[in-house]
């Protein structure tokens, strides 16, 4: 009987070790046809995105201007400001790619094990950011938190696990 008390333990020790990590720096290389165009702080769609990447991209354009808030987006879906869970949250809502809102540490479990052709989402314990169509959205930044938004600029990504929707 005690040997059962450790099997969820044990089980939850494989899992993680199954999870893919990135290896590389996340960073973002205009590309047309193939990658969001940032102008002026919003993110435009490349040509041929699916619908559902586009609604993406539109819903982390809105949050552009709010300020990071802790457990923001969480107990709400229109809130006054967002943290980084309450920011993937809101997207993936937005883009019909799933119901409700998760906390950082649940999107381990999310979607599918690595890279998504074009939705990806970065996670290690107590933080989660995501990519759509190449470009980072994140709440973290020079000198700690600020509100949601999209950054070119390219961050280390070794050690998060990646996740993504299915078939994106």
């Amino acid at each position: 009987m005690l040997f059962l008390a450790f099997v969820p333990l044990a089980v939850g020790l494989v899992s993680c070790a199954s999870q893919v990590r990135a290896r590389q720096p996340v960073s973002y290389r205009f590309e047309p046809g193939r990658t969001a165009l940032l102008k002026n702080g919003l993110a435009y769609a490349p040509r041929g995105a699916p619908a559902a990447v586009k609604r993406a991209l539109a819903a982390g354009n809105r949050l552009q201007r709010m300020p990071y808030k802790w457990g923001g987006g969480h107990s709400k879906l229109l809130d006054s400001g967002y943290d980084c869970s309450g920011t993937v949250s809101y997207v993936l809502r937005g883009a019909g790619l799933m119901r409700g809102s998760l906390q950082s540490n649940e999107y381990f479990g999310f979607g599918n094990k690595g890279a998504g052709k074009w939705i990806t989402i970065y996670i290690r314990s107590g933080h989660v950011f995501m990519t759509v169509a190449g470009l980072r959205l994140d709440t973290g930044g020079p000198g700690g938190r600020c509100g949601p938004r999209w950054k070119p600029q390219t961050r280390e990504g070794t050690g998060h696990v990646m996740r993504h929707p299915a078939g994106y």
